[in-house]
C-alpha cells in the first residue's frame, strides 16, 4: 500500500498526525508527495477539462507488478474500502486456482461462495465436465458454465 498526493510532504506530515491524533489510527505505509502532479498525471488521475485537483484512485497490483485493476472515485465520493479488500481477494482467488468469480463474489445471488471454472476449450473438456458433474465435483449450468466451491483453506 503507498498512497500518492499532489499535496506537499508537510501537509502529508500533518494529515499523519491528524488521523493519529483525532481517529486513532496509525499511517503505516508510505506517502509520495507529488506536488507538481507529474506522477497523478501519469497515471490518469488527473482529468482534462476538469480541475487540476486529482481523482481518488487505486491501483491494485499483483505480484509481479502488474496492474490488475484501476478504480477512480471522484471527489465528491469516498472510497469503499470494503469492496478493495473483495476485489483483491477475489484477483488474489483467481490467479491462485486459474477461476473467475461472479459479481459480488463471494456472496452471489446465483451460486453463492462458488467460483466460475473457465469454460471448456474441447470436446474432450466438455465430457470430462459432464463426469465431473456426475460426480458432484461440480455444478453447471451447461457445459460452458461451471462453479465449484472452493475449501475453505484455499480462498
Amino acid at each position: 500500500l503507498i498512497g500518492l498526493s499532489v499535496d506537499q510532504v508537510y501537509s502529508h506530515l500533518k494529515w499523519i498526525e491528524w488521523i493519529k491524533d483525532r481517529i486513532g489510527i496509525e499511517i503505516t505505509f508510505p506517502v509520495i508527495a507529488d506536488p507538481l502532479g507529474e506522477l497523478a498525471a501519469l497515471l490518469g488521475m488527473i482529468r482534462p477539462n476538469k480541475s487540476t485537483r486529482p481523482v481518488r484512485g487505486v491501483f491494485v497490483l499483483d505480484d509481479k507488478g502488474i496492474i490488475r485493476q484501476i478504480l477512480y472515485y471522484p471527489q465528491e465520493i469516498g472510497r469503499n474500502i470494503s469492496e478493495i479488500w473483495r476485489s483483491v481477494n477475489a484477483l488474489q482467488t483467481a490467479s491462485k486456482h486459474n477461476v473467475a468469480t461472479p459479481e459480488n463474489w463471494p456472496q452471489n445471488n446465483i451460486i453463492g461462495s462458488d467460483v466460475i471454472i473457465p469454460p471448456a476449450s474441447s470436446v474432450n473438456d466438455i465430457n470430462q465436465r459432464y463426469v465431473q458433474q456426475k460426480e458432484g465435483q461440480i455444478q453447471c449450468f451447461d457445459w460452458w458454465f461451471c462453479h465449484k466451491p472452493l475449501m475453505p483453506q484455499d480462498t
